[in-house]
């Protein structure tokens, strides 16, 4: 027993070899990274050349009607209706409507007096009798307000403006 006792320690294994370091392999030539690269930036400036011809060549939207922006306009007046001394007021909501009848119906109305307007219109098949008698009173309120110098008051601007935009909205089509 004391034979097996005195065995020697078993020998140290061999040490292990290190292992050798990775390395990289690439799997593609450089060749085909350059051509791969190239076809890619082609597909993107190409995506980009279609997107901006298709943006550049939409046709852009039709501008607003005469009618349109005369009732934009008066909606705009329609806040000082109150605040507007009358003298002015009938200045603007005349301007505005005298340039829709130009605009809508090809008539000179801004540079004719309102007789001649009037005048002008009494044989036009564009405009039927009611629309020439709510312009006929229209602007000879307006007329009286500016150049009879007539007491007006608020109440006044907001049965010129209710009366332009009548027309606006009903008028000749």
């Amino acid at each position: 027993m004391i034979a097996a006792l005195s065995t020697p320690p078993p020998a140290e294994p061999p040490p292990l070899r290190d292992i050798a370091p990775a390395f990289d392999v690439f799997p593609y030539p450089t060749w085909m990274l350059v051509v791969a690269g190239l076809i890619a930036l082609c597909v993107v400036g190409g995506l980009i050349y279609v997107i901006v011809r298709l943006l550049s060549n939409r046709t852009p939207p039709p501008p607003p009607s005469p009618r349109t922006i005369a009732l934009r306009e008066l909606e705009g007046l329609r806040a000082l209706v109150r605040s507007t001394e009358p003298y002015a007021f009938s200045i603007a909501v005349s301007d505005v409507l005298r340039r829709y009848v130009s605009a809508q119906y090809r008539v000179r109305a801004t540079q004719q007096t309102s007789p001649e307007f009037l005048a002008a219109i009494a044989e036009s098949v564009k405009f039927g009798d009611d629309d020439r008698r709510l312009l006929a009173e229209f602007l000879e309120r307006c007329d009286l307000i500016k150049f009879a110098h007539i007491d007006a008051d608020a109440a006044d601007n907001e049965r010129l403006l209710a009366s332009a935009i009548g027309f606006a909205q009903g008028g000749a089509a």
